[in-house]
């Protein structure tokens, strides 16, 4: 979706859930938000906050690594603005009906296991590997995961869990090496499916439209 960030949703720009769920987070420190983009600069400076750099032609491409680029904010405030963190967190701003709850659900596994170098938020998956998951094999087609014993029901089959990128949190030790996602040691924290729908379409924009507006209307007196 073109210019996806700053949409408006709901009467407000996509950007605003992200900041707005970020200072309500009692965990969170210290705010930034990491762009090529003078509009979605703009928007951010509109909601209060100070964008103090643009990102970096080489962390802005459409194959730069994700990662690389909060590793290059984090390196700014440090830098620029003496805040040191412990742990990095990273708010997808396509995903919007995440809550500060949520945000410290993944910090606290990182704090309560030390050993840790990163946490994603997950929902239990619709679909499972050892059931109903299948990729090609030549012109047939396997189970992506073998199970151990045969399942006829999907019941029956391990739990599995599917990513959203709600939230990504780093410790800042571990930020320095890590260079993809999942490289060193991860954990995850369960959030429910409908907060972790990540805005990847206009069908995703206007579900997650709807589900804003019938929770206003079941929130009003």
């Amino acid at each position: 979706m073109r210019n996806k960030n700053i949409q408006q949703l709901h009467g407000r720009p996509l950007l605003d859930y992200a900041i707005e769920c970020a200072r309500q987070c009692p965990e969170i420190g210290h705010i930034v938000v990491s762009t090529d983009s003078d509009e979605i600069a703009a928007v951010a400076e509109e909601s209060g906050l100070n964008v103090p750099f643009r990102r970096p032609p080489e962390f802005a491409s459409d194959t730069a690594a994700k990662i690389d680029s909060i590793r290059h904010a984090t390196e700014y405030v440090e830098l620029h603005e003496g805040f040191r963190p412990d742990i990095v967190v990273d708010l997808d701003v396509g995903v919007p009906l995440r809550t500060p709850e949520d945000v410290s659900g993944c910090i606290e596994v990182m704090t309560r296991r030390p050993h840790l170098d990163a946490a994603v938020t997950v929902y239990e998956s619709e679909r499972s590997p050892y059931f109903n998951m299948v990729e090609f094999d030549d012109e047939r087609v396997r189970l992506v995961k073998q199970p151990e014993v045969g399942l006829v029901r999907r019941q029956d089959a391990p739990p599995v869990f599917s990513v959203s990128p709600a939230i990504f949190a780093y410790r800042r030790s571990s930020l320095s090496w890590i260079t993809h996602l999942y490289e060193g040691a991860w954990g995850a924290s369960v959030v429910p499916r409908e907060r972790a729908i990540d805005i990847d379409s206009e069908l995703d924009f206007r579900f997650v439209e709807f589900l804003m507006a019938k929770q206003e209307s079941a929130a009003s007196p």
